[in-house]
């Protein structure tokens, strides 16, 4: 398996998501290697991690060779190997034969130190662990490749043509859900790429099935559906977490970004303020739209009901949901959305909007169009003021969630492997 990232440094749901498929893999006897950027060694031990900055490259190896002249897309500077231009890397690879007897390959050999963050140089290193990835193969065989989302497509392609195993691309999240209609057509085209070269193509749910048939062209037959799951919570950790204040709290927890809509849940607040002052609002996370949103806030003078935590995860997700009454998750496209399990599981009940995957799957969630902040604000303080409709959504969502485990997606996943190397 390629991914982006692995808790505990992650920076939503992908690394979340593809930590539980591990972890169900792994319960139901799978042999399961699981590549990322960069490790920080704090990593779940039970887990076979690759770091692929670790792994050392060598320019003048058959296979890479071989891979090299089908990454037409792929820059090589001096960060990556100890030449000054492209020019002067293929000239060497064409001498190869007269010059590396003499010498050793270890000097042609390095490596790449990987961010595993988001930062200007993605795409750069996007190319560079494909690169990584025909080393990674070359040394072992493997049943199945996976990559999980555009960032591994290119990685999991390269896998792919060096190994010969089929390939199964996961799709977490579309570049219409990040973007809306106004989409980077660099990422757009990776994304099809990837489908396309791939066997198989994972949606985590229908409605993201629906987006890769229709706007990538990708043959229905081709496309699965696996819903993710959650971690369950053994021992009620929080449970006696003090709120320090008397008001009840609703929260918000997810990347402060368009596709999460947290303009709707500032606009769904001021409208619960003007019915009931003894309520405070919480933002728990960080994006683009920060800014934007603390000004308008500012705007509808409720500063003094509303926080903002910065980003949380680990266990401070689970301290977040001890002390909420209320969650809401009023995202404009949601390819799935993990956070409502995990505020089921604490015993919160949960407002959802209908354009999110997680919303075809539970029953015990209210569920509201993202743009309809009266309906949203009646939710919200319905659920703050009727004790017997907040605690039947309590008991039965978390008796839901309970039941939605990673080890039965893995079981899924296994099937639709199996199809793959018959």
């Amino acid at each position: 398996m390629f991914g982006w990232e692995f808790p505990p440094h992650i920076t939503g749901g992908l690394g979340t998501a593809s930590y539980g498929l591990v972890k169900g893999l792994l319960k139901r006897g799978a042999d399961v290697t699981f590549v990322v950027p960069k490790a920080y060694g704090d990593e779940d031990k039970n887990v076979k991690l690759i770091n692929a900055s670790d792994v050392t490259l060598n320019i003048f190896d058959r296979h890479f060779i071989e891979h090299q002249k089908n990454l037409h897309y792929i820059e090589i500077n001096s960060r990556l190997v100890p030449y000054q231009t492209p020019e002067e890397y293929f000239r060497l690879l064409n001498v190869k034969e007269n010059y590396v007897e003499n010498i050793g390959d270890s000097v042609f050999s390095e490596k790449y130190e990987f961010s595993g963050k988001y930062g200007e140089n993605i795409l750069e290193e996007v190319q560079r662990y494909a690169l990584i990835a025909t080393e990674i193969v070359n040394k072992d065989k493997f049943d199945v490749i996976h990559a999980h989302d555009w960032l591994a497509y290119e990685a999991g392609i390269a896998a792919k043509n060096i190994s010969g195993a089929p390939l199964v691309v996961h799709m977490h999240a579309t570049e219409f859900d990040r973007s809306g209609e106004n989409i980077n057509n660099v990422v757009y085209e990776i994304e099809k790429r990837g489908m396309e070269a791939a066997d198989l193509v994972i949606a985590v749910s229908n409605l993201t099935r629906n987006i890769v048939i229709n706007k990538y062209g990708i043959p229905p037959e081709k496309v699965k559906v696996i819903h993710n799951a959650v971690e369950p919570i053994y021992k009620k950790v929080f449970a006696n977490e003090k709120k320090n204040v008397k008001e009840k709290i609703v929260t918000f927890l997810g990347r402060v970004t368009f596709q999460k809509g947290p303009d709707y849940f500032v606009e769904a607040a001021y409208k619960v303020l003007q019915k009931d002052e003894n309520v405070r609002f919480v933002m728990a996370g960080s994006g683009d739209m920060l800014n934007k949103i603390i000004k308008r806030v500012a705007q509808l003078k409720i500063s003094n009901k509303f926080h903002f935590t910065g980003f949380l995860k680990g266990e401070d997700v689970d301290r977040m949901f001890a002390l909420s009454d209320v969650y809401v998750m009023p995202s404009v496209s949601e390819p799935f959305g993990i956070s409502p399990l995990e505020a089921m599981r604490s015993n919160v009940p949960v407002i959802i909007s209908k354009q999110s995957g997680v919303s075809e799957i539970l029953k015990h969630a209210l569920k509201v169009d993202f743009w309809d902040i009266d309906a949203m604000s009646d939710y919200i303080y319905g659920l703050l003021h009727y004790k017997g409709l907040s605690e039947m959504f309590k008991k039965y969502g978390k008796t839901e969630v309970d039941n939605l485990k990673w080890e039965n997606a893995a079981k899924l996943l296994l099937g639709f492997y199996a199809d793959l190397v018959k």
